[in-house]
C-alpha cells in the first residue's frame, strides 16, 4: 500500500468516526432528553431541599456549583469515562481535600490559592485515575467560597461535596437504569447486579 493510500485511508477512517461521534453527541432522542432531565432535576432538587430545610437560602453551604456541571455527566453524557463512579466520587472528594488544604495554607493568596488549587486537583486526579472536570470548581470553590464554605475547613470534604456527590450518584444510580435503553455505570458486571437486585425487589 502506498504511503498516499495509506493517508487517505486514515484521512477517511477519522471523519467516520467524527461523524459519528457528532451525529451521537447532537441527534435529538426525546428519550436521553426526558430522562437526564428527570434525573437532574430530583438529584439536584433533592440536594436543594435538604439545603432549604436545614439552613436559610443566605448560608447556601450544600449546594454548591460544580454539581450542576457534575449533573451534567451523569445524567447527560453517562457513557462519558468522567462520569463513572470512580470518577465521579474520587475525582470530588480528591479535589476537595486539595482545594481545601491550598486554603488552609495560603488563605489570603487568591492569585495563587486559586490556580495552584485547581492545577493540583486536575494533576491528582490525572494521577489517581479519576478525572472528573467538575472536581475543578469543587478544588476552587474551597478556596474563593463564602465565609460559611471556607469556615467549614475539612468538614467541606464530607459535606456538602461527598454528600451531595453521593446523592447524585444514587440518583443516576436509579434514574439511568430505569429504560433498557440506558444503564450506569457503563461496567456491564456492576450494572447487571444493580438490575438484578431492582427486579427481584
Amino acid at each position: 500500500m502506498s504511503k498516499r493510500k495509506a493517508i487517505v485511508e486514515k484521512a477517511n477512517r477519522n471523519f467516520r468516526i467524527t461523524k459519528y461521534v457528532v451525529y451521537k453527541e447532537t441527534a435529538l432522542d426525546v428519550r436521553e432528553q426526558f430522562w437526564s432531565f428527570l434525573g437532574a432535576f430530583i438529584g439536584i432538587g433533592f440536594i436543594a431541599f435538604i439545603q432549604s430545610q436545614q439552613f436559610n437560602r443566605l448560608e447556601n453551604i450544600l449546594l454548591i456549583g460544580s454539581f450542576g456541571a457534575t449533573s451534567v455527566l451523569v445524567f447527560g453524557a453517562i457513557q462519558s469515562p468522567l462520569a463513572q463512579p470512580r470518577n465521579l466520587i474520587g475525582g470530588q472528594v480528591i479535589s476537595a481535600i486539595i482545594g481545601v488544604t491550598v486554603y488552609k495554607y495560603l488563605p489570603n493568596v487568591i492569585w495563587l490559592s486559586a490556580p495552584l488549587a485547581v492545577a493540583l486537583s486536575i494533576i491528582a486526579m490525572q494521577i489517581t485515575r479519576t478525572l472528573h472536570p467538575p472536581g475543578g470548581a469543587t478544588a476552587l470553590i474551597a478556596v474563593i467560597g463564602t465565609e460559611k464554605i471556607t469556615a467549614l475547613g475539612y468538614l467541606y470534604v464530607l459535606t456538602p461535596v461527598l454528600s451531595g456527590t453521593i446523592i447524585l450518584f444514587v440518583v443516576a444510580l436509579i434514574f439511568n437504569n430505569l429504560t433498557q435503553y440506558r444503564s450506569y455505570p457503563t461496567n456491564s458486571r456492576l450494572t447487571r447486579v444493580f438490575r438484578t437486585k431492582k427486579r427481584n425487589e
